[in-house]
């Protein structure tokens, strides 16, 4: 009885749609909605998924976009590091007339 009660809690009492959070009825990756009695595989806190796989794949997708990520900043890095050197030592003068 009480497994039911804690089900039908997590199911029935959690706010659907707040902005930014998945909602918890339904399969974070391939949105397929969950049955009362069906498992529900937990990733990063409070994303739902309905089985192992979606949540690896999942997974494997936010690992892929950690590594882009990382040499997108690693190329924006390079990038300045070798625009700022260049610049280096380089000053430009001008005389300004100045009003008595």
């Amino acid at each position: 009885m009480a497994t039911s009660l804690a089900c039908s809690f997590f199911f029935d009492a959690e706010p659907a749609g707040e902005h930014g959070m998945p909602a918890q009825d339904a399969c974070a990756l391939c949105a397929k909605h969950f049955a009362r009695d069906s498992d529900v595989f937990m990733y990063k806190g409070n994303t739902p998924f309905c089985s192992e796989d979606c949540r690896d794949e999942q997974m494997h997708l936010d690992a892929a976009y950690a590594r882009q990520a990382a040499r997108a900043a690693a190329r924006r890095q390079k990038q300045f590091s070798s625009g700022t050197a260049s610049g280096r030592g380089h000053r430009e003068s001008r005389e300004v007339p100045v009003a008595s």
